[in-house]
Formats: C-alpha cells, structure tokens, sequence
C-alpha cells in the first residue's frame, strides 16, 4: 500500500509529463479570477474580462506603435512600463506586473499577446482607418485596471487597398503600389517553409483528424488553417498566435527552434489541432 501511494504521488507531481505549455494551467477556467492582488470590480472589458484595480502609482502601463513591414503588413512594438509578460504562468493567480496584453482592431479581438512585439499581416485590416488597442491582463485573465478604466494604449491604423502596403499613423515614405518589373516578387509564406500542414475547423471538429506532425529542429513549417468560425489559433512553447477570420484561411509560419512535444490549438473552440513533435 505505501509503494502504491509513493506511485499516485509521484504522478500527480509529473503532471502532463512535463509537455511545453504557455496557456492556461490544467483544471483552470479561461477567467480564473483568483489572486487578491488589487480590487475585483464587478465591471467588465466589454469581452467578459472582470476588471483588477490597482493603485495609479507603480501600475502596469503599455504603449502601442506599428511599423510597416516591407513585405507585408505591420510590425507592432508594445512598449510596457511595470509590467512583464509571463507565458509561463498563464491561467495562475494575478500578480501585479505579470501577464499577457490583447490585441483588438475596432473593438474585435484579434490575438492575444505574450511578448513586446507581433506582426499584423496586412490581410487582417479591411481597407480604411481602424482603432488599434493593446490591453494589459493578469494571468487569471482579468484586466489590469486604474480609476476604474482598463489599461491599455491605441493608436490609429489606416491601411490602402488589397495588395497595397499600408500605413499607420505615423509619418512614412510612400510605397508603390506593385514593385517595379525588374524585381521578382516576395514568394508566398508557404512557400519558405520546409513542411506545409492543412487544417480545417467546421462544426466543431478538426480534419484531418488530430495527429503528430514531427519535426526537426531548425525546420519550418507553415500552418494553414481554415475556420467556420472566428477564432485565434495558439501554438504552445512558441508565443505564436494567428486570428482565425471566420471562413476563411490563415497561414502562419514558425521555426521549429526548440525540441518538445508542443500542442496546436484554437482558444474560443478549445480544439487540438494537432501537435508538433519536435526532435
């Protein structure tokens, strides 16, 4: 009897067997709602999200500023002031100065953020000017709050046409239309990784049904996905995250730099996708 309760132990200490993992901790809800870091308001983000108040001095702050990217899209840089992202607890009680940010166009989220920077494909902004909003969240999912307020920065993003470079509200130098003849242009992301996988979300199930994709280090590999619904693809141990528009497909790329056994997944869904085997 002693070996057998050394046994259970022991299991319950290795967990899922140590797979990388930065969302939200096993037997957690998607707002935990726990720490006693702050004031639970009983107002929320406008997603659901209860809000955390703080003290003004020594509270989180965050600054929002996008770049074009020569090939595509933008490049967001988050600027944040006592505050860290940590990946590694999400799902865990608030503590002040920790978590992830939000990122919303026009009030619709696109991609939760676990790092100071991300790229916007340009494929994601409907043509005109939009509100860019980056809001900070503990990792219990609340939203870190002042005076009642979340916090959080904007900025104004305008972007031209289908197949044009678009630009925010920071002055740059105008970009043609179409680069010049004598120029090849950009393949497609697809076409710069080693390993293409295709997936589809319909009715709540995943085709192809889900496997293991294996990999090796260094290789990259392009994710297309295609969803009946608006979601956020998530690819765990790599910070990596993509919105879902609703019927159509997204494709993102990553570099296979680390070895683990690494879970795809979508978050409003809460679907496997499949998982990346990575020797």
């Amino acid at each position: 009897m002693l070996v057998l309760v050394l046994l259970l132990t022991g299991g319950a200490a290795a967990g899922c067997g140590g797979r990388a993992t930065t969302h939200h901790k096993p037997g957690t809800s998607h707002e935990q709602a726990s720490g006693s870091t702050g004031t639970l308001l009983t107002t929320d983000d406008g997603a659901g999200h209860r809000l955390r108040q703080v003290p003004a001095e020594g509270a989180p702050e965050v600054r929002v500023a996008a770049r074009p990217d020569s090939e595509d899209g933008w490049n967001l840089q988050l600027t944040v002031r006592n505050f860290d992202f940590t990946p590694d607890s999400t799902g865990g009680a608030a503590l002040l100065g920790a978590g992830h940010a939000h990122l919303e166009l026009d009030g619709r989220k696109l991609a939760r953020l676990y790092g100071p920077w991300f790229h916007l494909p340009a494929a994601q902004v409907p043509e005109g000017t939009h509100t860019l909003t980056v809001r900070l969240y503990a990792d219990d999912h609340t939203a870190w709050a002042v005076a009642g307020k979340p916090v959080e920065g904007t900025l104004q993003l305008t972007a031209g046409p289908p197949g044009t470079t678009g630009h925010s509200h920071t002055p740059a130098a105008s970009q043609p239309a179409s680069p010049p003849a004598s120029t090849p242009a950009s393949p497609p992301a697809e076409a710069q990784a080693d390993r293409t996988v295709t997936l589809t979300v319909r009715d709540g199930k995943v085709t192809p049904a889900p496997g293991r994709t294996e990999l090796k280090r260094g290789e990259r590999l392009a994710l297309r996905v295609t969803s009946d619904r608006a979601d956020t693809l998530h690819v765990h141990g790599f910070d990596k995250e993509l919105a879902l528009p609703a019927g159509q497909e997204a494709t993102l790329v990553l570099t296979a730099d680390r070895t683990g056994l690494f879970e795809v997944e979508t978050h409003e869904s809460d679907l496997v996708l499949t998982q990346l085997l990575v020797r």
